[in-house]
């Protein structure tokens, strides 16, 4: 399990080529901005990316949720972007993880949001 970092954005602009995935990732609240972060995950591998997203939110309700992930298929040579929120993480570690079905030359882009 790898730890993905994010980077803050700047008004100058910020450079950054995206990094490597693990088969499973985390991303710690504490490196997320008040309103979460986006998660950008570029796919430059032949298969589709079927990726999953740990969520362990309360309905508006207060009420736990029916499913605790998200599983999004991210097509072969395309990217798709994902606002993850702070209320996601598990609240025993402070962590959403994140997972992957492929690695190979798939990538990640992470900014904090807020």
């Amino acid at each position: 399990m790898a730890a993905l970092t994010a980077t803050t954005p700047v008004n100058s602009g910020t450079v950054i080529a995206g990094a490597a995935v693990a088969a499973s990732d985390t991303i710690a609240r504490s490196i997320m901005g008040p309103k979460g972060v986006y998660l950008e995950i570029i796919n430059g591998n032949a298969s589709p990316d079927t990726v999953t997203i740990s969520d362990h939110g309360t309905t508006p309700a207060g009420n736990a949720l029916t499913s605790n992930q998200i599983s999004v298929s991210v097509t072969n040579a395309t990217s798709k972007i994902f606002h993850i929120k702070t209320d996601q993480a598990n609240p025993a570690t402070g962590l959403v993880t994140i997972t992957h079905s492929v690695t190979t030359t798939v990538t990640y882009k992470l900014y904090p949001v807020g």
